[in-house]
């Protein structure tokens, strides 16, 4: 990656990590789930409305490093609006980007793909993966039909 591309991709994760999107609080979702990266000490609350299968409002509150808050709010920037099968797609493709491997569509999906050099640094992944991996837990739950608060941590998941 050249100088002005790592430059692109810094402002990009510097302008969400300072102005955070999805802040505005959902008072009855139908997704929610917290999650935690002990190594970073990344902590992140999500929540999702959910109307006729789609996403129409998503909630990220995250305290963390710069990574950490960028991607959760990159997930609620992009995740607004797409039906939950689309969202796990997307949080699926993040998750083999960041891995690696390939990534289906992310570099049309706005912003995400400034988390592409995340990679360089391995212990950073996780930082990247708290948010998708969180809400996909979320989703899980959601589709159980179980309704209950789910928590996660970076050191359960084979991330």
């Amino acid at each position: 990656m050249n100088h002005s591309l790592d430059d692109m991709y810094r402002d990009i994760i510097l302008d969400h990590y300072r102005s955070p999107r999805g802040k505005a609080p959902i008072p009855h979702p139908q997704i929610s789930s917290n999650g935690m990266n002990p190594s970073c000490g990344d902590e992140i609350s999500m929540a999702a409305e959910v109307s006729d299968g789609t996403l129409t409002k998503v909630h990220v509150h995250c305290r963390g490093c710069a990574i950490s808050v960028a991607s959760g709010s990159m997930l609620a920037e992009v995740l607004k609006g797409k039906s939950v099968a689309e969202a796990k797609e997307i949080a699926e493709d993040v998750r083999r980007m960041l891995k690696g491997e390939d990534c289906g569509r992310v570099e049309s999906l706005g912003d995400l793909d400034a988390l592409k050099g995340v990679r360089k640094f391995p212990v950073r992944i996780k930082c990247a993966l708290l948010a998708w991996m969180t809400f996909m837990a979320g989703i899980k739950e959601y589709e159980a039909g179980s309704g209950t608060q789910v928590k996660i941590s970076t050191e359960d998941d084979a991330i």
